[in-house]
């Protein structure tokens, strides 16, 4: 179900508007019940009022009918004196006051009050009425017999009893029956008003037709069958005023008057019983039955009220108790759904807390190595689990759950760990194996002065360094330090060169000049790392013939160092994401097989608080910007050089040649500049992306330049044997021994008996495994793997 506002819901507000819905529902029906239960009950209160307001005119006006009716028959069946015209003319003036009230009533009232059939009802009574002067017309001018205008004003006076029984009318039960009796009842005073003005017609005409006559019994007939069929059905009270009056004298000489009529026959009728006691007796017996039936409606009145009032009582304690039940379940509704939703709220704090707090210390303590017990880590949550319903099922489900995350967490770490152990494992073997086959190669450079041999050997040692470099990265991943260490700083001037000769397109970074500063020789090897893989990113993601410029200056924090290629640079996303990987190294992905430059450079930038940033180069490309921090670096010890006693002058060329490395004193490689023919001069090649004109020759060395003018030896005479020209075999002889000499030198290790001379002895390698060197490349143990 879509929710119609604009908030999600909730699961409390969801479960409370299920629960409104029924109750809705249910307050609609009550509602619809109540009404037409009490709309009965509230006619019924409204009935005497109603009756008082509409009932009343209409009686009064039948009751002036009837009395009018009773003259004109006897106005009619006489042909003679104006006596009967005389009283006939004055009751129609009091019946034309009556009907006026009547009219008035009906029109002017409260119709509100009634229904359709009763409105209905006093129209039809109105508009008989109506008729009452074209009738009077007709009786006045002996165009009607008198027994005829008997039955045209019986015809008037017939719609006044639906008036009274469309007043008094309910649905059902012992009041509706006896509202109908009284209703009948009241038509026992019109039969005995019909019967006053047959007998007054018939005396007036002296005799009665045998259909007058029969007219006049069955008047009398009906008068005494509804008052035997319909009095016993009244109520008590109301019965025993009928019982009383037919116990009445009054009662019993009606009756006797009208069986002297019906033995007298039609002939004799009107001569059966005297004028003034017929008189006397019908005028009293209407006026006696009026007074019965009134007192009946009003008995059924206050019956019909107190009987209302009752229902009604009860109804509204009903309405009350619905209103109570209604309320009881929108409390039980809400209350539920409140507890309900306080257990979800429970499970889902539960679930937060497992997904950040939980997990990430479980991860962060497995990958510090410690030891973690997934029971006590996850444990259950019992409330949840007390109820075994469904949400105690989601509970119990959850628990197993976490745990398994947990446990899983676990698992997974230990994997991580064998893992790497495993990596760890393979790179230390590998690394021995580099190492050994460094000292395989050094000690090959040493025995042979063949320049094609050396540079095939300088190859083969630069492409070993480089695989000595890709093992530590698998240890650094690995969490753990290569084994490589220094002793004392070593110029930043020597690092940089040093990780530009361990990538494989070093001929293609430009170095710059670098001020006197020094790395800690406990960083130099991962700072040796960091900047040889930016390095190699720079020369691996940009063109073939570009460079890959280097710049380097002191800053307030430390050292800068920047890296720039020429490349086409990264995206903003992917330059965040490389961001990301250099921030939190930790959560190294083996599947990220593409970034691992990356988590190598910044776990080896977290080891020593180095900063490493990313941003977009002024060539298009990417600037790798390193701060070294002045806990990494350190003041370097200066080195006097010492002039050669005897040297011999070497001849200048005009050709260089690029050789592979040279080991520098911090044990790397670095880019040399020999010369092919005579080492007279150096230079470095670095080849750009067009043909690269000429190089420029560097400054050449002059003998003697750093020494006191005292101390220099005297310029040979003009005159003297000038020296020969040394030969290209001695030439490499003597390139040989320095390197040699130098690379002894650096190392730390004795001089030898052949370490000034030019000889092809190898007294120089070191045979014993307990001489220490200023780079300590690896140990015993890494060996013997």
């Amino acid at each position: 179900m879509r929710w119609p506002f604009g908030r999600t819901p909730t699961v409390r507000s969801r479960i409370v508007a299920l629960s409104i819905a029924p109750v809705i529902a249910l307050m609609t029906l009550w509602s619809f019940a109540m009404v037409s239960v009490t709309g009965d009950l509230r006619a019924l209160v409204r009935l005497q009022g109603v009756y008082e307001d509409f009932g009343t005119p209409v009686d009064t006006a039948i009751g002036q009918i009837q009395i009018e009716r009773r003259l004109a028959a006897a106005y009619a069946g006489t042909r003679h004196g104006t006596r009967p015209g005389v009283e006939l003319l004055a009751q129609q003036r009091r019946t034309d006051r009556a009907v006026t009230a009547l009219r008035a009533a009906v029109r002017d009232g409260d119709r509100s009050r009634l229904s359709g059939h009763q409105r209905q009802a006093l129209d039809t009574m109105l508009h008989s009425v109506d008729k009452l002067e074209g009738l009077r017309a007709r009786v006045l001018s002996h165009d009607l017999s008198w027994d005829r205008a008997v039955a045209e004003y019986s015809a008037l006076v017939e719609p006044a009893f639906d008036v009274e029984s469309a007043l008094t009318a309910l649905q059902a039960g012992q009041l509706a029956r006896e509202a109908q009796v009284v209703v009948e009842l009241v038509r026992v005073r019109e039969f005995v008003s019909r019967e006053d003005a047959l007998v007054a017609g018939a005396r007036a005409a002296g005799s009665l037709t045998d259909p007058q006559y029969d007219t006049l019994t069955a008047t009398i007939e009906d008068r005494r069958v509804f008052e035997r069929t319909y009095v016993p059905d009244l109520p008590a009270d109301s019965r025993a005023l009928f019982e009383t009056f037919q116990r009445d004298p009054l009662h019993r000489e009606l009756t006797r008057d009208e069986d002297a009529l019906l033995r007298a026959g039609a002939r004799r009728a009107g001569e059966a019983v005297a004028a003034g006691s017929w008189r006397t007796t019908s005028d009293r017996a209407v006026k006696r039955y009026m007074r019965l039936c009134t007192q009946s409606a009003v008995n059924s009145a206050a019956r019909g009220r107190t009987f209302a009032y009752r229902e009604l009582t009860k109804a509204a304690v009903v309405g009350v108790l619905g209103l109570a039940a209604v309320g009881l379940s929108l409390w039980f509704a809400v209350r539920g759904a409140r507890r309900i939703s306080r257990r979800l709220e429970s499970l889902r704090d539960a679930a937060d807390l497992l997904t950040d707090r939980q997990l990430p210390q479980v991860m962060e303590r497995l990958s510090a190595g410690e030891e973690v017990d997934a029971a006590a880590e996850a444990p259950p949550l019992a409330d949840v689990e007390a109820v075994a319903d469904e949400i105690g099922q989601v509970g119990r489900s959850f628990n197993t759950a976490r745990l398994a995350a947990v446990e899983a967490a676990v698992k997974q770490a230990g994997l991580r760990r064998g893992l790497f152990a495993v990596l760890l494992n393979i790179a230390r073997r590998n690394q021995a194996l580099v190492h050994r086959q460094l000292k395989l190669v050094d000690t090959l450079e040493r025995r042979t002065d063949d320049p094609d041999v050396l540079d095939d050997l300088f190859r083969i040692d630069h492409l070993t360094t480089r695989m000595r470099r890709h093992a530590e990265s698998l240890i650094i991943l690995s969490g753990s330090a290569p084994g490589r260490r220094w002793r004392r700083p070593v110029p930043v001037a020597e690092v940089v060169s040093s990780a530009v000769s361990e990538i494989e397109q070093y001929t293609r970074v430009v170095v710059p000049p670098m001020p006197e500063v020094g790395v800690a020789a406990d960083a130099v090897a991962d700072v040796v790392h960091l900047i040889a893989e930016l390095v190699e990113n720079a020369t691996v993601f940009s063109p073939p013939r570009t460079q890959v410029t280097l710049r380097t200056g002191r800053a307030v924090s430390g050292f800068v160092l920047e890296i720039d290629d020429r490349g086409l640079g990264l995206e903003p996303d992917q330059l965040d994401e490389a961001h990301r990987t250099l921030t939190t190294p930790e959560d190294f992905d083996p599947t990220r097989h593409d970034r691992l430059g990356l988590y190598v450079v910044g776990r080896l930038a977290a080891r020593h608080g180095i900063k490493v940033t990313l941003c977009r180069s002024p060539y298009g490309g990417t600037t790798a910007v390193v701060l070294l921090p002045e806990s990494v670096l350190a003041p370097v010890e200066t080195v006097h050089p010492v002039a050669d006693p005897a040297p011999a002058p070497l001849p200048s060329r005009t050709a260089t040649a690029v050789l592979p490395a040279q080991r520098t004193a911090s044990g790397e490689r670095k880019a040399l500049s020999a010369p092919a023919d005579a080492p007279a001069e150096a230079s470095t090649a670095v080849p750009e992306s067009d043909p690269a004109p000429e190089p420029p020759v560097l400054p050449t060395r002059v003998r003697q330049r750093a020494l006191a003018p005292e101390l220099r030896d005297p310029a040979p005479a003009a005159g003297g044997t000038p020296e020969r020209e040394i030969t290209p075999e001695e030439m490499r002889a003597v390139f040989g021994s320095y390197q040699r000499g130098l690379d002894r030198g650096r190392r730390g290790l004795p001089s030898g008996p052949e370490t000034g001379g030019t000889g092809s002895g190898r007294a120089d390698a070191p045979t014993d495994p307990a001489q220490r060197t200023d780079i300590e490349e690896g140990t015993d143990a890494d060996d013997a793997l």
